[in-house]
């Protein structure tokens, strides 16, 4: 073997012995670090007294990072001005906390961190951290606790405030609009039960809500609020657990300044309730000056229409209801008036029980019923009678319909006349029932109820697909449902007009009770099949 040949062998098999080396001493990797961040020490120490500085420090034994601090803080009692919390958007070994108010004197505060501290690198998490203390001698440790519901829904919503209001000279039931509370905790994004701890003794308004701008202010239009019906003593011995039903008030009417959105059509916004809400044109008018008012089919507006086109720049008008009356201007300019368009609902499918609906976006003036006829599969003429609606602008054809059957709706041209003299072309609409062994039938039993009661089958996203009205107790039958999942409430009709109430916080009026069926998993309506449902109310 020559030299050079030796040579290359030996450095081969130097390299081969530092390969297999490496690969041995490769690491393999450890066990995922799941241990929560810790705190090593916080400058002053948590549940300090007497404090006068204006920093707080907390620091913990590995990088931490803070996120969506501004919804999981919770600071009670609130502060005038936020503080500033620090680390933003990076990783730090330490919180700071920078306070930007004056702090009143014999005061506790409690800073609730609640999810938003969590580790570096693997992002585990150090839940529910409070910070707490006092600018007096001494720690206040009274608690409050309790759950929310939902007036209406299965579920209530998330990240809740629950506060409590002190009592006092200053206080009055309008301070809910005015002031932040004297404590407040939050039910955060996982929980329905609340607990307001270092508290001192006292008397308090309890209340809670779902603050819309996170202003701890009660504003109608954005929030709910649940209340609690009377005021509470906290004492060192109060053991109450309190349950609070978050609903949505309805708003207090207000009308909104009215514009003119196409010719001779002005649009007047609202809130609240409007079936008391009345509009009177106040400028001069010709004789042959004639007006109709209808509603936008989805928003919160009337349309008052009129005619003939006047040669003015604006008209005016007093818009009053019973808790409200203002003057307003409308600006008016040359516009192209809406043309007729109709509409229809349903299409392709009709339930037994639903009637046929004819709609329009200018109103009707004039329907001629000899033009329109209905025939079924078999050209059978099929009798029907009509409602008209003439705010919602719409006709309602009713007629007996039978399974699995095809029905052909033909309106014949100038059947409908609008406010414009406007009429229409001929029309032909299709509709179809299914046979009843598409569909499912459930017969509802209720025990323990106070009537009248009204029963009714929502689906997943709380939409009422079904309802009936019961004054007595009965069976409650609901024939040929969709198949599909049902979820089964009942409203105690208190006040006996029909339909759901909402509460009112300043007139201390609760919302009506409702009551969920538990559900079970094969709790579904199926094709062909007869079910029967219990439910027991409990008072």
């Amino acid at each position: 073997m020559n030299k050079s040949l030796s040579n290359f062998i030996f450095i081969a098999f130097i390299c081969l012995v530092f390969i297999n080396c490496a690969n041995r001493g490769t690491p393999g990797g450890g066990p995922k670090d799941e241990t929560p961040p810790s705190i090593e020490s916080s400058t002053p120490d948590n549940y300090s007294t007497n404090f006068k500085g204006n920093e707080i420090k907390i620091v913990f034994n590995e990088y931490i990072k803070i996120k969506d601090i501004q919804k999981q803080l919770i600071i009670s009692p609130p502060m005038k001005w936020q503080p500033d919390i620090s680390p933003v958007g990076s990783a730090s070994k330490e919180i700071r906390i920078k306070i930007n108010d004056t702090l009143p004197p014999n005061t506790t505060y409690a800073f609730n961190f609640g999810n938003s501290i969590s580790d570096n690198n693997e992002g585990n998490p150090f839940p529910y951290y409070r910070y707490v203390l006092s600018t007096g001698d001494y720690i206040d440790s009274l608690t409050v606790k309790g759950q929310i519901v939902d007036a209406t829904k299965r579920q209530p919503e998330t990240f809740v405030s629950v506060a409590l209001y002190e009592v006092d000279s200053t206080f009055n039931d309008s301070i809910i609009y005015k002031d932040v509370p004297k404590y407040i905790t939050n039910t955060l994004d996982s929980l329905t039960t609340f607990s307001i701890e270092n508290i001192k003794a006292g008397k308090y308004m309890l209340m809670a809500l779902k603050d819309g701008n996170g202003d701890n202010k009660y504003q109608q239009k954005t929030d709910q609020i649940a209340f609690h019906k009377e005021f509470i003593n906290v004492t060192p011995t109060d053991s109450a657990f309190y349950t609070l039903k978050l609903f949505s008030e309805e708003p207090d009417f207000k009308a909104i300044r009215p514009r003119l959105i196409s010719g001779e059509k002005i649009a007047f916004g609202y809130e609240g309730d409007y079936k008391n809400m009345d509009i009177k044109i106040t400028s001069e008018t010709p004789e042959d000056f004639t007006h109709r008012i209808t509603k936008d089919e989805k928003t919160d507006t009337l349309y008052y229409w009129y005619k003939p086109r006047l040669k003015v720049d604006s008209l005016l008008f007093k818009v009053s209801h019973p808790t409200f009356e203002k003057d307003f201007t409308a600006r008016i300019s040359e516009q192209e008036r809406d043309s007729l368009i109709i509409k229809v609902q349903p299409s392709g499918n009709i339930r037994y029980e639903a009637p046929f609906k004819i709609f329009a976006n200018t109103p009707f003036t004039a329907f001629d019923v000899s033009k329109i006829s209905i025939m079924d599969k078999d050209s059978t003429n099929v009798d029907f009678s009509t409602e008209y609606d003439s705010i919602a602008n719409t006709y309602n054809f009713n007629f007996k319909k039978t399974e699995d059957n095809n029905y052909r709706i033909q309106v014949l041209p100038e059947a409908f006349v609008d406010f414009f003299d406007n009429k229409n072309d001929t029309l032909n609409y299709s509709l179809k029932t299914k046979k009843e062994s598409e569909n499912g039938n459930l017969r509802v039993l209720v025990n323990n109820a106070t009537y009248p009661i009204i029963v009714q089958l929502t689906n997943n996203n709380e939409e009422v697909k079904y309802e009936k009205i019961s004054k007595k107790r009965e069976a409650l039958d609901f024939l040929n449902i969709d198949p599909g999942k049902y979820f089964l409430r009942v409203i105690f009709d208190t006040n006996g007009n029909g339909k759901y109430d909402t509460g009112n916080y300043l007139k201390k009026i609760q919302p009506e009770r409702i009551s969920y069926l538990p559900t079970k998993p094969d709790d579904d309506i199926r094709a062909g099949w007869d079910d029967v449902w219990t439910i027991n109310l409990l008072d």
